[in-house]
């Protein structure tokens, strides 16, 4: 585990954090059972704006059976670009700031909801912990809603299959999945719950390849309106967290990249910055073994070293390395996810972001 934050030892933070985190998972053990009071349960959506479509031609549809059938007008005013947010505000947090849970390509906040297999997911674990948690869907996903393509989004979307999902979420091997789940051969030794993975699969939602801006500008306006605050982010969505703390390094006091797929060359972008905001990338297993995420780790890699060299915080968790084996890109998912987020608890302990 490579932890290098100012002024303390690498072995001495590795001991302590090893110690809080092992005390931290024994009491997640029991997270169902832990109460916290909630404040506020709530949502909105934030970013986006009107557009307005003309030339289209009118149709008439039958909306259900036995109805009459409507004509109905495609052309007018419309809203696109919003993100959806969903939140549950603590009476009394003990964290400083909000956590932010932004999801990756292709799923929406489900991610950091209950997990395919029934277990509580790290909304719940970081709730328990004291903070008040934001959960969203990004442009495009989920409660965000679609728009008209090609007239608003200027491609189709784009469909995940199972088998793609199984080999790039890394639960198995290239050529190991089957449709008949008694044939599918996960990895040895996996922490993914294989026997709910059709049950995950359910999650997947379609996403276009032409909707960055979008979803970046989308970002920036949940940052503007709910922060000073901390983001827990996944996979895609690594480097709209990145971008938005170039945005507004003022506002977010921490990022959390769990396996982080894309991240700006700091050979192109001025990151400076960005010196004052810890980071703590988090990677799971089997990396080497999936030419893909071979080759995305190399981004974030990079500008991992180049926070580390302007002196910032740029931790690194790498699950292997700790003799923590079995994890998938799905970490949040895993059997032994509790035992991840601990280790994040204890980070951000170390990192002043409790009270």
């Amino acid at each position: 585990m490579q932890f290098l934050p100012r002024r303390t030892t690498r072995l001495s933070l590795l001991a302590s954090l090893l110690t809080a985190a092992s005390i931290l998972a024994g009491c997640a053990a029991s997270s169902t059972q832990r109460s916290y009071e909630v404040a506020e349960v709530g949502s909105f959506h934030v970013g986006g704006g009107q557009v307005t479509l003309a030339g289209l031609p009118s149709r008439e549809i039958v909306f259900t059976e036995g109805a009459a059938p409507r004509k109905v007008d495609p052309n007018g005013d419309f809203e696109t670009g919003q993100m959806y947010a969903q939140y549950v505000r603590l009476k009394n947090p003990r964290a400083r700031y909000p956590l932010l849970m932004w999801h990756g390509g292709g799923l929406a906040g489900t991610t950091w909801e209950t997990k395919p297999d029934g277990s509580p997911g790290w909304q719940q674990f970081f709730l328990t912990q004291g903070h008040t948690v934001y959960v969203t869907d990004a442009v495009e996903r989920g409660r965000a809603s679609w728009s008209r393509y090609p007239e608003v989004y200027k491609t189709e979307p784009f469909f995940r299959t199972k088998q793609e999902g199984w080999e790039l979420f890394r639960i198995g091997a290239a050529g190991s999945y089957d449709s008949d789940p008694a044939k599918r051969l996960a990895y040895a030794g996996t922490q993914f719950p294989v026997a709910a993975y059709d049950q995950f699969s359910k999650q997947g939602i379609p996403r276009w390849a032409t909707n960055d801006v979008a979803t970046q500008a989308a970002y920036d306006a949940l940052v503007q309106q709910v922060c000073p605050c901390v983001i827990v982010v996944h996979s895609q969505g690594g480097n709209f967290a990145i971008n938005a703390a170039l945005h507004a390094p003022d506002k977010i006091k921490a990022i959390v990249a769990v396996e982080g797929s894309g991240a700006p060359d700091p050979d192109k972008v001025d990151i400076s910055a960005l010196k004052n905001i810890p980071f703590l990338f988090v990677w799971g297993d089997f990396i080497d073994q999936n030419t893909s995420w071979k080759q995305y780790t190399v981004a974030p890699n990079k500008f991992q070293r180049a926070l580390r060299a302007q002196g910032g915080v740029a931790d690194r968790l790498d699950l292997p390395q700790q003799g923590i084996k079995g994890n998938s890109h799905m970490l949040m998912m895993d059997r032994n996810s509790d035992q991840v987020a601990a280790l994040v608890q204890a980070w951000m302990d170390k990192n002043g972001l409790m009270k």
